[in-house]
């Protein structure tokens, strides 16, 4: 019994060791992506932290108090410009507000904010002197600037005492709109998802419909008919694209309808920000994008001998793509150059975080789906190739 399972084992082991695709694409390709995915992943956070070891907070502030001038003259991460009156603080606030301009917050300190302090007396139980600080939660730079902006001056008023208030409530100093918000926040987590979702639906069916036709024979029957091998190919991109945008946008219906619930019921999050153009932007990258996915699954399928090594082949590749998905959540590793939209999968994830957060331009989406239809057409002439040749479709 002991020597018959012997056997057994050193039967599959040697037929596991023996064959180099299988070696590769079980044992090496996985550590290897997943080394890839994480250490990238690492230097964009790291560069993206070591970015902000140089951020200055760019200030507006009303009624700066002398006290606080000679601070912020020193060697401080901000720099400031004084508002003049109201107006000028309204116009502050309102392109605040929009995201525009180039500064990061408003400051507004009270009149004769140093004369106050020092009258104040905590024992009075009376209001103190308030700072109000007014900050966008969807800009990180404004979020950053205004961690720097408190904690100075949380550090100023527990050497006074804490003879003075930061934004006391009953106000709201946070500019963030809900569309503001929702584009945050769906900008950053759909496009990753969204990619995972297209791969997972072309995963699903490609390598059966290609590996799996070759693994039971039935794809010889095919190959000598009189049909092209150039119509075959392209009658196998367009209707597992159809099926797989099928699977993505059912899985993409669910993820937009659920993440609202997901985030909270307090959260401000609406999907009802995008209006029907969005919709179609993203309908047209996602269309261009599944060719793209499609054309390379099938190229690896056909490359394979059965559906478990072409299985075994597509998943770094969907690792990959997944890795491209990080990118929408790391401000660094965002372009806005068309040049980067010719990148594959990073383009269609740059247009779908572009779409999500409102900020879409319209040349790099024109850019995304032209050079994803044509590395699609350069998909179906390789699959062309790969169909003509006996030694690749009837590999053992």
């Amino acid at each position: 019994m002991k020597s018959n399972m012997m056997t057994v084992m050193k039967k599959e082991l040697t037929r596991f060791f023996t064959d180099r695709r299988m070696v590769l694409t079980t044992l090496l390709m996985p550590g290897i992506m997943i080394y890839l995915l994480y250490s990238l992943m690492g230097q964009g956070f790291s560069s993206q932290y070591e970015d902000s070891e140089d951020f200055k907070a760019q200030v507006q502030v009303e009624a700066l108090p002398e006290s606080m001038r000679q601070i912020w003259e020193q060697d401080v991460p901000l720099e400031y410009a004084e508002l003049s009156g109201a107006q000028e603080k309204e116009e502050a606030l309102e392109a605040l507000s929009g995201g525009e301009g180039e500064y990061h917050l408003v400051v507004s300190f009270p009149e004769d904010f140093d004369a106050k302090v020092a009258k104040y007396q905590v024992s009075s139980g009376l209001p103190a002197p308030a700072v109000e600080i007014y900050y966008n939660s969807s800009d990180t730079d404004s979020q950053s600037a205004y961690g720097i902006m408190t904690g100075m001056l949380d550090s100023y008023e527990s050497a006074l005492a804490n003879k003075f208030d930061i934004n006391p409530e009953g106000e709201d100093y946070d500019l963030a709109s809900e569309e503001d918000l929702s584009a945050q926040v769906f900008s950053m987590m759909v496009p990753m998802l969204m990619m995972a979702f297209l791969f997972s639906g072309c995963m699903a069916i490609a390598p059966e419909s290609i590996a799996g036709e070759k693994e039971r024979g039935t794809i010889a029957t095919l190959l000598v008919t009189p049909l092209k091998r150039s119509h075959l190919a392209l009658g196998k991109v367009v209707s597992l694209s159809i099926i797989a945008i099928l699977c993505g946008l059912s899985s993409f219906l669910g993820m937009m309808l659920s993440l609202p619930k997901l985030m909270g019921d307090g959260a401000l999050i609406n999907a009802n920000v995008y209006g029907f153009q969005d919709y179609l932007l993203l309908l047209l990258v996602i269309l261009s994008t599944v060719l793209v996915i499609v054309a390379v699954v099938s190229i690896v399928s056909a490359f394979a001998k059965n559906v478990k090594e072409a299985t075994g082949w597509v998943t770094p590749i969907m690792i990959v793509s997944m890795l491209l998905g990080v990118t929408s959540m790391v401000e660094s590793l965002c372009k806005t150059e068309p040049m980067w939209f010719l990148i594959p999968l990073y383009n269609s994830v740059q247009c779908m975080n572009g779409i999500f957060s409102l900020k879409m331009d319209m040349v790099n989406l024109a850019v995304t789906v032209a050079s994803n239809v044509f590395y699609a057409g350069i998909g179906v002439v390789i699959l062309t190739k790969m169909f003509d040749s006996e030694k690749v479709m009837f590999s053992k």
